[in-house]
């Protein structure tokens, strides 16, 4: 729910209609898991998250709720021996040359699946 200073003790009910009636329209978008905000040095990761989309006079925002943790841009994700398995399962390349092409694309498997397809 949307929260307006000093209104703290009105039912929520209330609240939707008069939100409604300025032209404002609130609705929760079920299943999200976690919310990620790219950062040119660092991700915020808001997870488990809830997040509500807001619609006024055209413009639409939206209101995330959770617990945020971050972490650098620069660390090298942390790669499985089940992602290399899938790599070489999809490209038929050797285990090394998986490894460097999803450390290449940090982490991104399918990046890196396509980049050694259009190799061969």
């Amino acid at each position: 729910m949307m929260m307006f200073p000093g209104m703290g003790g009105i039912d929520p009910r209330m609240m939707k209609q008069a939100m409604k009636r300025m032209g404002i329209e609130e609705k929760e978008l079920p299943n999200v898991q976690e919310v990620i905000i790219r950062c040119a040095d660092k991700d915020i990761v808001i997870s488990p998250a809830q997040v509500s989309k807001v619609a006024m006079m055209g413009n639409t925002s939206f209101q995330v709720q959770g617990t945020a943790t971050e972490r650098s841009r620069d660390a090298k994700p942390e790669i499985s021996e089940d992602d290399i398995a899938t790599v070489v399962n999809q490209t038929g390349v050797d285990n090394e040359t998986a490894k460097e092409a999803i450390e290449k694309h940090k982490g991104d498997l399918a990046a890196a699946i396509l980049e050694l397809e259009k190799e061969e």
